[in-house]
This record gives structure tokens, C-alpha cells and sequence, in this order.
């Protein structure tokens, strides 16, 4: 939308008073809000280990697809794209990008062959004796560190907050 705003000579010689914002809003706005969404359910669904992320991730891309259009693309752009063409250019590339990148993270991991292992010929094996525990140190007790008073104070509080509602839900 801003882009569309900045870059068309129309819409930058005739100012802010000349645009209709709730038409720009409706037209540009709800196409990128859910493209937004998409992305963010596909975020979170990465960050689970969950294979929807690619469904959301395309679902995204397909929304936010209308920036295509906001710029003219002439024959020859790309030997001296416009502001607009390289920002748009380097948008597509960087969807294809996290594209691959989304793909490769909720792919499951190969398992690897697992080969036997076979000596060779001036393999020694060599057999050490763990050391033995002296009996002292057996028998001793583990000293725990002194826990922090406001700790001690909130474990107690949870503690009681606890013992109360066991017996309200005895009583009902």
C-alpha cells in the first residue's frame, strides 16, 4: 500500500487529501492481514515440530500476492529494475527462500544406515577398571543449599493454597 502510494506518479502528485483510504484499506489491507496470519500460524506451527507450517506458509504467500501487481514490470526490467521492481523482485526471492527453508524444517530427519563395525587389524582393545568408591563418601549424606527466603515463602503459600482447595472439593 505504501509502496503503491510512493512509487505511482499519480498518487504522489496528488498528496495525501486525494486517496481514498477506506477503499486503500479494503483493496491492499485485508489481502496482507491475512498474508500476516498465514505467516504467523506458520511460524507457530514450525516452532511445534508440526508439518502444517507448509500449508500456512503457502497459504501466506498466495495472500500477500497482490504486491505483484502494485508495480509494472516492462520487458527488460531486470537490467535496470525501479525502486518498486527490485523491492518486489527481492520480496519474491525471499519467500522462495524461507519457502525452502519451511520445507526443509518439517521434513523428518533420515534415519542413517547404520554400518557394523568391523576391526581392522591393529585393533587393540583395551579393558580399564573403573575406580572404586572410597566408603566414606557412600554413606555421606547430600547437604542441600539453603533456599532463598521469598522462595520458601511462595512454595509454602502454594502449599496451603493447595491443602484448600483439596478440602473444598472434599466438601462438594
Amino acid at each position: 500500500m505504501v509502496a503503491n502510494v510512493m512509487l505511482e506518479d499519480e498518487a504522489a502528485m496528488a498528496g495525501i487529501a486525494g486517496i481514498d483510504w477506506r477503499q486503500l484499506g479494503i483493496v491492499y489491507g485485508a489481502p496482507y492481514f491475512l498474508a500476516a496470519l498465514c505467516l504467523y500460524a506458520a511460524a507457530l506451527s514450525l516452532g511445534n515440530k508440526k508439518r502444517s507450517a507448509r500449508v500456512w506458509y503457502f497459504m501466506g504467500v498466495v495472500a500477500g500476492f497482490p504486491c505483484v501487481f502494485l508495480v509494472d514490470f516492462e520487458p527488460g526490467w531486470w537490467q535496470d529494475p525501479s525502486a518498486g521492481e527490485g523491492a518486489v523482485a527481492g520480496a519474491a526471492a525471499g519467500a522462495v527462500l524461507l519457502g525452502i527453508a519451511v520445507w526443509e524444517l518439517c521434513r523428518k530427519p533420515k534415519p542413517l544406515p547404520q554400518q557394523p563395525l568391523q576391526p581392522t587389524e591393529n585393533a587393540q582393545v583395551v579393558y580399564v577398571q573403573a575406580p572404586a568408591q572410597e566408603p566414606a563418601k557412600a554413606d555421606k549424606k547430600k547437604v542441600r543449599k539453603p533456599i532463598p527466603a521469598a522462595i520458601a515463602r511462595q512454595r509454602a503459600h502454594f502449599a496451603a493454597e493447595g491443602r484448600r482447595m483439596m478440602a473444598r472439593q472434599r466438601r462438594h
